[in-house]
Protein backbone atom coordinates (compact mmCIF):
# COMPACT_ATOMS: atom_id res chain seq x y z
CA UNK A 1 0.00 0.00 0.00
CA UNK A 2 1.31 3.46 -0.87
CA UNK A 3 2.18 6.02 1.79
CA UNK A 4 -0.57 8.26 0.43
CA UNK A 5 -3.26 5.57 0.95
CA UNK A 6 -1.96 4.76 4.44
CA UNK A 7 -2.12 8.43 5.40
CA UNK A 8 -5.62 8.70 3.89
CA UNK A 9 -6.87 5.75 5.96
CA UNK A 10 -5.22 7.15 9.09
CA UNK A 11 -6.95 10.51 8.69
CA UNK A 12 -10.30 8.79 7.98
CA UNK A 13 -10.03 6.84 11.24
CA UNK A 14 -9.38 9.99 13.29
CA UNK A 15 -12.14 12.20 14.75
CA UNK A 16 -12.55 15.48 12.79
CA UNK A 17 -11.12 17.66 15.55
CA UNK A 18 -8.10 15.38 15.90
CA UNK A 19 -7.61 15.55 12.12
CA UNK A 20 -7.56 19.34 12.28
CA UNK A 21 -5.13 19.37 15.20
CA UNK A 22 -2.77 16.97 13.45
CA UNK A 23 -2.84 19.03 10.26
CA UNK A 24 -2.08 22.20 12.21
CA UNK A 25 0.79 20.49 14.03
CA UNK A 26 2.35 19.23 10.78
CA UNK A 27 1.86 22.63 9.15
CA UNK A 28 3.51 24.40 12.10
CA UNK A 29 6.53 22.07 11.99
CA UNK A 30 6.93 22.55 8.23
CA UNK A 31 6.64 26.33 8.61
CA UNK A 32 9.35 26.43 11.29
CA UNK A 33 11.65 24.28 9.14
CA UNK A 34 11.04 26.56 6.14
CA UNK A 35 11.80 29.73 8.11
CA UNK A 36 14.93 28.26 9.68
CA UNK A 37 16.22 27.18 6.27
CA UNK A 38 15.33 30.35 4.39
CA UNK A 39 16.49 32.79 7.05
CA UNK A 40 19.25 30.78 8.66
CA UNK A 41 21.77 33.63 8.45
CA UNK A 42 19.32 36.19 9.88
CA UNK A 43 18.26 34.00 12.79
CA UNK A 44 21.65 32.78 13.98
CA UNK A 45 22.55 36.14 15.50
CA UNK A 46 19.76 35.58 18.05
CA UNK A 47 21.67 32.65 19.55
CA UNK A 48 23.89 33.53 22.54
CA UNK A 49 27.62 33.53 21.95
CA UNK A 50 29.41 32.00 24.93
CA UNK A 51 33.07 31.81 23.87
CA UNK A 52 34.01 35.15 25.41
CA UNK A 53 37.76 34.49 25.36
CA UNK A 54 37.63 33.89 21.60
CA UNK A 55 35.55 37.00 21.00
CA UNK A 56 37.87 39.17 23.12
CA UNK A 57 40.91 37.76 21.32
CA UNK A 58 39.38 38.58 17.94
CA UNK A 59 38.30 42.06 19.09
CA UNK A 60 41.87 42.72 20.23
CA UNK A 61 43.30 41.56 16.90
CA UNK A 62 40.88 43.77 14.98
CA UNK A 63 41.66 46.78 17.16
CA UNK A 64 45.41 46.25 16.76
CA UNK A 65 44.98 46.04 12.97
CA UNK A 66 43.15 49.39 12.90
CA UNK A 67 45.83 50.95 15.10
CA UNK A 68 48.59 49.69 12.78
CA UNK A 69 46.67 50.96 9.71
CA UNK A 70 46.64 54.43 11.32
CA UNK A 71 50.42 54.14 11.83
CA UNK A 72 50.07 54.48 15.57
CA UNK A 73 50.98 52.35 18.58
CA UNK A 74 48.96 51.18 21.55
CA UNK A 75 49.40 49.66 24.99
CA UNK A 76 47.39 47.62 27.50
CA UNK A 77 45.66 50.65 29.04
CA UNK A 78 44.55 52.06 25.68
CA UNK A 79 43.20 48.68 24.55
CA UNK A 80 41.36 48.25 27.85
CA UNK A 81 39.69 51.65 27.44
CA UNK A 82 38.82 51.17 23.76
CA UNK A 83 37.21 47.75 24.29
CA UNK A 84 35.80 48.55 27.75
CA UNK A 85 37.38 45.40 29.20
CA UNK A 86 39.23 45.32 32.57
CA UNK A 87 42.99 45.53 32.09
CA UNK A 88 43.63 42.40 34.20
CA UNK A 89 41.39 40.37 31.86
CA UNK A 90 43.20 41.71 28.79
CA UNK A 91 46.61 40.88 30.29
CA UNK A 92 45.60 37.22 30.67
CA UNK A 93 44.33 36.95 27.09
CA UNK A 94 47.33 38.86 25.69
CA UNK A 95 49.63 36.31 27.33
CA UNK A 96 47.79 33.52 25.50
CA UNK A 97 47.90 35.47 22.22
CA UNK A 98 51.67 35.91 22.59
CA UNK A 99 52.18 32.18 23.14
CA UNK A 100 50.10 31.45 20.02
CA UNK A 101 52.25 33.78 17.92
CA UNK A 102 49.51 36.33 17.18
CA UNK A 103 51.19 39.38 18.75
CA UNK A 104 54.55 40.73 19.88
CA UNK A 105 55.16 42.83 23.00
CA UNK A 106 57.88 45.45 23.20
CA UNK A 107 57.85 47.21 26.55
CA UNK A 108 54.20 48.25 26.98
CA UNK A 109 53.52 48.37 23.22
CA UNK A 110 51.69 45.57 21.41
CA UNK A 111 51.95 44.82 17.68
CA UNK A 112 50.57 42.14 15.37
CA UNK A 113 52.65 39.34 13.89
CA UNK A 114 51.99 38.30 10.29
CA UNK A 115 49.84 35.45 11.62
CA UNK A 116 47.91 37.86 13.81
CA UNK A 117 47.40 40.28 10.91
CA UNK A 118 45.95 37.53 8.70
CA UNK A 119 43.65 36.43 11.51
CA UNK A 120 42.50 40.04 12.04
CA UNK A 121 41.74 40.43 8.32
CA UNK A 122 39.64 37.25 8.33
CA UNK A 123 37.51 38.71 11.15
CA UNK A 124 37.19 42.05 9.36
CA UNK A 125 36.18 40.17 6.19
CA UNK A 126 33.37 38.34 8.02
CA UNK A 127 32.22 41.57 9.72
CA UNK A 128 31.97 43.50 6.46
CA UNK A 129 30.37 40.63 4.55
CA UNK A 130 27.74 40.35 7.27
CA UNK A 131 27.02 44.10 7.13
CA UNK A 132 26.62 43.71 3.37
CA UNK A 133 24.21 40.82 3.95
CA UNK A 134 22.15 42.82 6.46
CA UNK A 135 21.91 45.76 4.03
CA UNK A 136 21.02 43.67 0.98
CA UNK A 137 18.94 40.77 2.28
CA UNK A 138 17.15 41.91 5.45
CA UNK A 139 15.01 44.75 6.68
CA UNK A 140 17.24 45.71 9.61
CA UNK A 141 17.79 49.45 9.98
CA UNK A 142 21.31 50.58 9.09
CA UNK A 143 21.86 51.83 12.65
CA UNK A 144 21.84 48.14 13.71
CA UNK A 145 24.16 46.68 11.05
CA UNK A 146 27.41 47.30 12.92
CA UNK A 147 26.27 45.88 16.28
CA UNK A 148 24.76 42.76 14.67
CA UNK A 149 27.93 42.20 12.63
CA UNK A 150 30.04 42.64 15.79
CA UNK A 151 28.35 39.54 17.20
CA UNK A 152 28.25 37.55 13.98
CA UNK A 153 31.94 38.00 13.16
CA UNK A 154 32.80 35.66 16.05
CA UNK A 155 30.35 32.96 14.98
CA UNK A 156 30.84 32.38 11.26
CA UNK A 157 33.59 30.03 10.09
CA UNK A 158 35.77 30.92 7.11
CA UNK A 159 33.88 28.30 5.07
CA UNK A 160 30.54 29.92 5.92
CA UNK A 161 32.02 33.33 5.08
CA UNK A 162 32.95 32.04 1.62
CA UNK A 163 29.40 30.78 1.09
CA UNK A 164 28.08 34.20 2.10
CA UNK A 165 30.59 35.91 -0.21
CA UNK A 166 29.34 33.86 -3.17
CA UNK A 167 25.68 34.40 -2.24
CA UNK A 168 26.21 38.18 -2.21
CA UNK A 169 27.82 38.17 -5.67
CA UNK A 170 31.44 38.58 -4.53
CA UNK A 171 31.17 42.19 -3.28
CA UNK A 172 34.24 44.44 -3.04
CA UNK A 173 32.87 46.96 -0.51
CA UNK A 174 30.57 46.86 2.50
CA UNK A 175 27.55 49.23 2.76
CA UNK A 176 29.70 51.91 4.45
CA UNK A 177 32.18 51.92 1.57
CA UNK A 178 34.90 50.00 3.41
CA UNK A 179 36.79 47.48 1.26
CA UNK A 180 36.12 43.81 2.04
CA UNK A 181 39.42 41.88 2.41
CA UNK A 182 39.81 38.95 0.05
CA UNK A 183 40.12 35.37 1.34
CA UNK A 184 43.88 35.73 0.79
CA UNK A 185 44.06 38.81 3.02
CA UNK A 186 44.38 41.40 0.24
CA UNK A 187 42.72 44.76 0.77
CA UNK A 188 41.26 46.77 -2.11
CA UNK A 189 40.85 50.43 -1.26
CA UNK A 190 39.34 53.50 -2.85
CA UNK A 191 40.93 56.75 -1.72
CA UNK A 192 38.67 59.70 -1.07
CA UNK A 193 38.86 63.10 0.60
CA UNK A 194 37.11 64.20 3.77
CA UNK A 195 34.06 66.30 2.97
CA UNK A 196 35.35 68.74 5.57
CA UNK A 197 38.34 69.54 3.36
CA UNK A 198 36.82 70.37 -0.02
CA UNK A 199 36.05 73.94 -1.18
CA UNK A 200 32.73 75.70 -1.68
CA UNK A 201 30.68 74.88 -4.84
CA UNK A 202 32.42 71.51 -5.30
CA UNK A 203 30.10 68.68 -6.35
CA UNK A 204 31.08 65.18 -5.27
CA UNK A 205 29.87 61.69 -4.37
CA UNK A 206 30.03 59.98 -0.97
CA UNK A 207 32.16 56.81 -1.12
CA UNK A 208 32.74 56.07 2.57
CA UNK A 209 31.04 56.71 5.92
CA UNK A 210 32.99 55.63 8.99
CA UNK A 211 30.70 53.68 11.34
CA UNK A 212 32.81 54.19 14.46
CA UNK A 213 32.52 55.80 16.94
CA UNK A 214 28.82 55.03 17.08
CA UNK A 215 27.81 58.44 18.46
CA UNK A 216 29.20 60.17 15.35
CA UNK A 217 27.82 57.53 12.99
CA UNK A 218 24.32 58.05 14.41
CA UNK A 219 24.55 61.78 13.68
CA UNK A 220 25.46 61.05 10.06
CA UNK A 221 22.68 58.54 9.37
CA UNK A 222 20.16 60.82 11.10
CA UNK A 223 20.75 63.18 8.15
CA UNK A 224 19.89 60.29 5.77
CA UNK A 225 23.32 60.38 4.15
CA UNK A 226 24.48 57.23 2.39
CA UNK A 227 27.08 55.79 0.02
CA UNK A 228 26.58 57.06 -3.53
CA UNK A 229 24.71 60.23 -2.55
CA UNK A 230 25.70 63.37 -4.50
CA UNK A 231 26.62 66.47 -2.48
CA UNK A 232 27.31 70.13 -3.25
CA UNK A 233 29.36 72.17 -0.78
CA UNK A 234 27.58 75.41 0.15
CA UNK A 235 30.02 76.61 2.84
CA UNK A 236 33.18 75.24 4.42
CA UNK A 237 34.37 76.89 7.65
CA UNK A 238 36.81 75.95 10.38
CA UNK A 239 34.15 74.55 12.68
CA UNK A 240 31.42 73.34 10.32
CA UNK A 241 30.52 72.35 6.76
CA UNK A 242 27.22 73.10 5.01
CA UNK A 243 26.27 71.09 1.95
CA UNK A 244 23.26 70.01 -0.09
CA UNK A 245 22.28 66.41 -0.70
CA UNK A 246 19.11 65.13 -2.40
CA UNK A 247 17.34 68.45 -1.89
CA UNK A 248 18.25 68.84 1.79
CA UNK A 249 20.63 71.42 3.25
CA UNK A 250 22.80 69.79 5.94
CA UNK A 251 25.21 71.32 8.46
CA UNK A 252 27.77 69.16 10.26
CA UNK A 253 30.63 70.01 12.58
CA UNK A 254 34.07 69.36 11.09
CA UNK A 255 34.56 66.53 13.63
CA UNK A 256 31.50 64.69 12.31
CA UNK A 257 32.10 65.65 8.67
CA UNK A 258 35.65 64.26 8.80
CA UNK A 259 34.09 60.76 8.96
CA UNK A 260 32.60 61.18 5.46
CA UNK A 261 34.82 60.68 2.40
CA UNK A 262 33.93 61.85 -1.10
CA UNK A 263 35.35 61.82 -4.63
CA UNK A 264 34.61 64.25 -7.49
CA UNK A 265 31.86 63.21 -9.89
CA UNK A 266 33.10 61.47 -13.01
CA UNK A 267 32.48 62.86 -16.50
CA UNK A 268 29.55 60.42 -16.88
CA UNK A 269 27.86 61.58 -13.65
CA UNK A 270 25.65 64.66 -13.51
CA UNK A 271 24.67 66.56 -10.36
CA UNK A 272 20.91 67.22 -10.61
CA UNK A 273 20.07 70.52 -8.94
CA UNK A 274 16.31 69.89 -8.70
CA UNK A 275 16.52 66.39 -7.22
CA UNK A 276 14.60 66.02 -3.93
CA UNK A 277 13.04 63.18 -1.94
CA UNK A 278 9.43 62.19 -2.52
CA UNK A 279 8.71 62.81 1.17
CA UNK A 280 9.18 66.55 0.54
CA UNK A 281 6.13 66.70 -1.76
CA UNK A 282 3.05 68.42 -0.33
CA UNK A 283 -0.61 67.66 -1.01
CA UNK A 284 -1.64 68.51 -4.58
CA UNK A 285 1.93 68.81 -5.92
CA UNK A 286 3.12 66.82 -8.94
CA UNK A 287 6.52 65.30 -9.67
CA UNK A 288 8.51 63.18 -12.08
CA UNK A 289 10.44 60.24 -10.63
CA UNK A 290 14.20 60.54 -11.24
CA UNK A 291 15.05 57.18 -9.69
CA UNK A 292 15.42 55.28 -6.43
CA UNK A 293 18.23 56.19 -4.04
CA UNK A 294 21.23 53.86 -4.03
CA UNK A 295 20.63 53.55 -0.28
CA UNK A 296 17.55 51.43 -1.03
CA UNK A 297 18.65 47.85 -1.67
CA UNK A 298 17.41 44.30 -2.03
CA UNK A 299 13.77 43.47 -1.34
CA UNK A 300 12.85 47.08 -0.48
CA UNK A 301 14.11 48.31 -3.85
CA UNK A 302 12.34 45.53 -5.76
CA UNK A 303 9.08 46.28 -3.96
CA UNK A 304 9.16 49.97 -4.91
CA UNK A 305 9.90 49.08 -8.53
CA UNK A 306 7.08 46.52 -8.55
CA UNK A 307 4.70 49.20 -7.24
CA UNK A 308 5.54 51.36 -10.27
CA UNK A 309 8.03 53.89 -8.87
CA UNK A 310 10.07 53.86 -12.08
CA UNK A 311 12.22 56.63 -13.58
CA UNK A 312 10.15 59.01 -15.74
CA UNK A 313 6.80 58.18 -14.10
CA UNK A 314 4.54 61.12 -13.20
CA UNK A 315 2.85 61.13 -9.79
CA UNK A 316 0.75 63.33 -7.50
CA UNK A 317 0.44 63.48 -3.74
CA UNK A 318 -3.31 63.18 -3.18
CA UNK A 319 -3.71 62.53 0.54
CA UNK A 320 -1.74 62.84 3.77
CA UNK A 321 -2.73 60.70 6.75
CA UNK A 322 -2.70 61.68 10.44
CA UNK A 323 0.55 63.46 11.29
CA UNK A 324 1.21 63.47 7.49
CA UNK A 325 2.28 59.82 7.63
CA UNK A 326 1.59 57.70 5.63
CA UNK A 327 0.80 59.55 2.39
CA UNK A 328 -1.12 58.41 -0.69
CA UNK A 329 0.42 58.98 -4.14
CA UNK A 330 -1.36 58.54 -7.46
CA UNK A 331 0.70 57.11 -10.31
CA UNK A 332 -0.39 55.18 -13.41
CA UNK A 333 -4.06 55.59 -12.28
CA UNK A 334 -3.31 53.75 -9.03
CA UNK A 335 -3.35 55.13 -5.48
CA UNK A 336 -0.41 53.83 -3.41
CA UNK A 337 0.27 54.59 0.26
CA UNK A 338 3.86 54.93 1.50
CA UNK A 339 5.37 55.79 4.86
CA UNK A 340 7.69 58.79 4.84
CA UNK A 341 10.74 56.62 5.50
CA UNK A 342 9.87 54.67 2.32
CA UNK A 343 9.23 57.86 0.33
CA UNK A 344 12.69 59.10 1.35
CA UNK A 345 14.18 56.48 -0.99
CA UNK A 346 12.41 57.87 -4.10
CA UNK A 347 14.10 60.83 -5.80
CA UNK A 348 11.92 63.24 -7.77
CA UNK A 349 11.80 66.55 -9.57
CA UNK A 350 8.73 68.66 -8.89
CA UNK A 351 6.78 69.41 -12.10
CA UNK A 352 3.63 71.11 -13.34
CA UNK A 353 1.08 69.38 -15.55
CA UNK A 354 -2.57 69.87 -16.41
CA UNK A 355 -5.54 67.70 -15.47
CA UNK A 356 -5.06 65.47 -18.52
CA UNK A 357 -1.62 64.49 -17.21
CA UNK A 358 0.34 66.45 -19.86
CA UNK A 359 3.42 68.43 -18.88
Amino acid sequence: MSLFLEMKQLFAAMPPLLNLGYVLLVFSILLVVFILKKYQYSLRWLLPFKNTEKSITEDLLKQLYHVASSRRTTDFKMLSGALKIPERKILKIVESMTQNGLIKISGSHITLTETGRNYALSIIRIHRLWEKYLSEKTGFDKSLWHDLAETKEHQLSNEEAEQLYEELGRPRFDPHGDPIPTALGEMISETGTSIAGIPKDTVAKIIHIEDEPRSIYRQIIKEKLHIGAHVKILASENHHVIFESEGHSIQLSTVVASNIQVVPLSSQEVYEEGKVRLSSLIEGEHATILGISTECRGANRRRLLDLGFIKGTLLTLEYMGPNQNPRAYRLRNTLIALRNDQADFILIEKTQYDRTGSL
